[in-house]
């Protein structure tokens, strides 16, 4: 039995040995297969003409990109490791993985339908590399796209016409393109805007051997009308993918005697979503930074400032994209005076808003006359303004911005801790609180210390929806208090004793486009009171009241006088300022003051009529008259047209060029109650405007 069963179980071997073999053939095959195609697929891709594909790869990009798209030169595919033309700081290891390398020559990009036949952009040479595994995952994977000797023509011929938007497609692909880095080589960049009025040419070359920056630019053109020159630097690979990692960003650009100048990195480049940059600033006036910023600013001299710019930029909404600038820890100079602080810009509906803090620790007072148009007609032509001031014009005909107003809402704090003035007044701790909206600009308050007592006031202008010469409304009500004599002029040793003080009131509106213009068209009220003190022809002298002075001087001659008080009332009617009364009370002579003030054709109507109270003003019983323009007025005994500087009539016996309120008289005794009853008086007794031909009625 056991002989039997031998031959039987050795048969059964042989099935075995043969089923083994084949699946060992079956798996062989199956790894050959799998070996085979991706070399297959690397052979085709290195013997296929890829030449042949262009039609089909242009027309299938045409219609992606709804627009012209072209590849003219050679088309080949190359294996290549990405890290042999990058840094070593750049790399990852990714890059040292040969990938199929496609290589384009002479490729172009057109206009999209209904602009200028011409190309967007065109390359030298287009190359980048695919990751052919992740294609399995219906991803186009893209490590590094390499553009050699570029050309880009940007184009806007209006507000919603431009060739740098591409067409969306309504239907999601369910390819995904993930493009990680972008190199730029040598090229040139040209931006033609019809909305800014731009025309520039930017030049771009590569840097070898810069740690920092991997290319470098030029650029020249026009910007607004005005020329515009400067150059800069950039990273050599823009990295798309990884967004923690900075992008380094240099410029410089000028556009006549404006800079702007920015230094740091772009840490996620593929939205510009986080900024950080020191800024620097500087020109003839803040205002022209408008036409590269878009932020409404005040007209000023000449300035330079540095600081920090932080900036995020959200997703786009409604067409437009919402963003936040922080410009902190600035400080610079304007003219002669320091600044610095704090200011933010965020974009938004209905317009966008300028908010901060802005302080000056010395603020020289003259830097402030740009603000009005009132700084020297050689100021001006430094700063480009388009007028200057005429001559024998006092009053600023420099017309405000109004047209730019409504682009910009604003809520911004000024302060400055000490006011450096060419005349002894000790003004200081200016403050003010700006607010704009909807092209109304509010300054509530402008506040000042002056002499131991407090200037006040509030000020509207309202810039909404006018143009011309009447296109702004204005309110202005200004108020001072408790402004001592003796600290209005602390060097004068005899002043010192004197225990005077000053109040002020003012309530004016008009209408018009400049301080010239508003002040012709005003209507309102202005006052003043002066309780004790002294005048002299050296106080006036310091406060550069000329007229003022040569009326005191023929008064009283060269000396010091004793001043019981000093008031005055005027209406002022469609630029007209007329006295209800005007009176001086001295211990040697009363003075009345009547006439008219024109501050349309600046001119002056004023009689002075002194009453003597010793023997030694006998000779004063005679009026005599202030007349002229406000340029050069005249003082005569002479019966004809009468007219004098504005401050100067108003501030003719006092030491202050402001107004003040009647109902604050002190009526303590002696003098002071005489002035009280003698004031009271003259409220009763309106004066008749002396003869003469005043002004317009």
């Amino acid at each position: 039995m056991a002989d039997t069963d031998k031959p039987a179980a050795q048969g059964r071997h042989p099935a075995r040995r043969t089923s083994s073999k084949s699946s060992k053939k079956i798996i062989l095959s199956i790894l050959g297969v799998l070996v085979a195609i991706p070399v297959i697929l690397v052979v085709f891709i290195l013997t296929f003409d890829w030449n042949r594909a262009r039609p089909w790869i242009n027309a299938k990009v045409s219609d992606a990109i709804d627009r012209p798209f072209a590849i003219r030169g050679n088309l080949k595919v190359e294996w290549e490791r990405p890290a042999e033309t990058m840094r070593p700081s750049e790399r990852t290891w990714r890059d040292h993985i040969p990938w199929p390398h496609l290589i384009a020559n002479d490729t172009h990009i057109g206009n999209p339908a209904g602009m200028p036949a011409q190309d967007t952009g065109s390359a030298r040479q287009f190359s980048f590399s695919v990751n052919p595994f992740a294609l399995l995952s219906r991803t186009i994977n893209i490590p590094l796209l390499r553009f050699d000797g570029p050309r880009v023509d940007l184009l806007r011929t209006d507000e919603t016409h431009n060739n740098w938007t591409f067409k969306r497609k309504e239907k999601e692909s369910r390819w995904t393109l993930d493009l990680e880095r972008v190199v730029l080589t040598d090229g040139v960049v040209h931006i033609k805007d019809a909305v800014t009025k731009a025309d520039v040419t930017a030049h771009v070359r590569t840097l070898d051997r810069d740690p920092r920056y991997g290319v470098a630019w030029t650029l020249d053109g026009t910007y607004n009308g005005a020329r515009v020159e400067g150059g800069g630097k950039a990273g050599a690979v823009l990295s798309l993918k990884q967004q923690s990692t900075p992008y380094p960003v240099q410029a410089d650009m000028r556009s006549g005697k404006t800079r702007i100048a920015v230094e740091g990195t772009v840490t996620r480049p593929s939205k510009l979503a986080a900024i950080d940059l020191k800024l620097e600033l500087a020109g003839p006036s803040m205002d022209q930074l408008y036409a590269f910023t878009g932020v409404v600013l005040p007209t000023t001299g000449p300035f330079t400032t540095s600081g920090r710019l932080t900036g995020t930029l959200g997703d786009e909404e409604n067409g437009k994209r919402a963003s936040r600038w922080v410009y902190d820890g600035f400080k610079g100079k304007v003219g002669s005076s320091d600044i610095g602080g704090r200011l933010e810009y965020a974009t938004g509906q209905p317009r966008p808003k300028l908010s901060g803090n802005v302080r000056s620790q010395q603020l020289v007072f003259a830097d402030l006359a740009p603000l009005i148009g009132a700084d020297s007609n050689a100021a001006k032509k430094e700063r480009n303004a388009d007028v200057v001031q005429p001559s024998g014009k006092v009053l600023p005909v420099e017309e405000f911005k109004t047209a730019r107003w409504n682009k910009l809402d604003a809520d911004v704090r000024f302060s400055a801790d000490r006011i450096v003035r060419d005349t002894a007044f000790p003004i200081n701790k200016l403050s003010t609180h700006l607010k704009m909206d909807n092209a109304v600009l509010n300054l509530e308050p402008l506040e000042f210390g002056m002499a131991g007592g407090t200037v006040r006031s509030n000020i509207r202008l309202d810039g909404r929806g006018r143009e011309g010469s009447k296109a702004i409304k204005a309110q202005a009500k200004v108020t001072a208090r408790k402004i001592e004599i003796k600290k209005l002029f602390p060097k004068i040793e005899q002043l010192q004793a004197s225990v005077g003080s000053i109040s002020v009131d003012a309530n004016l509106t008009a209408q018009g486009n400049s301080v010239a213009s508003l002040l012709a068209g005003s209507n309102g009220e202005l006052k003043t009171l002066i309780s004790q003190g002294q005048v002299s022809k050296m106080m006036l002298e310091m406060m550069g009241l000329n007229v003022a002075n040569i009326v005191i001087t023929k008064l009283f001659g060269d000396k010091q006088v004793q001043l019981n008080c000093m008031a005055s009332d005027f209406a002022v009617t469609n630029g007209i300022a007329r006295t209800r009364y005007f009176v001086i009370d001295t211990k040697e002579a009363l003075v009345n003051v009547a006439g008219a003030i024109n501050l349309a054709d600046e001119q002056m109507d004023l009689r002075i009529d002194p009453k003597t109270k010793g023997l030694r003003l006998i000779s004063l019983r005679s009026p005599f008259y202030v007349r002229g323009p406000f340029s050069k007025p005249d003082v005569s005994v002479d019966k004809g047209v009468l007219a004098m500087k504005a401050g100067s009539a108003i501030a003719l016996a006092a030491a202050t060029p402001l107004a003040a309120l009647i109902p604050l008289i002190n009526t303590g005794p002696g003098e002071d109650s005489d002035c009280a009853r003698l004031l009271a008086d003259a409220r009763e007794k309106p004066q008749a405007p002396p003869p003469g031909k005043t002004a317009r009625k």
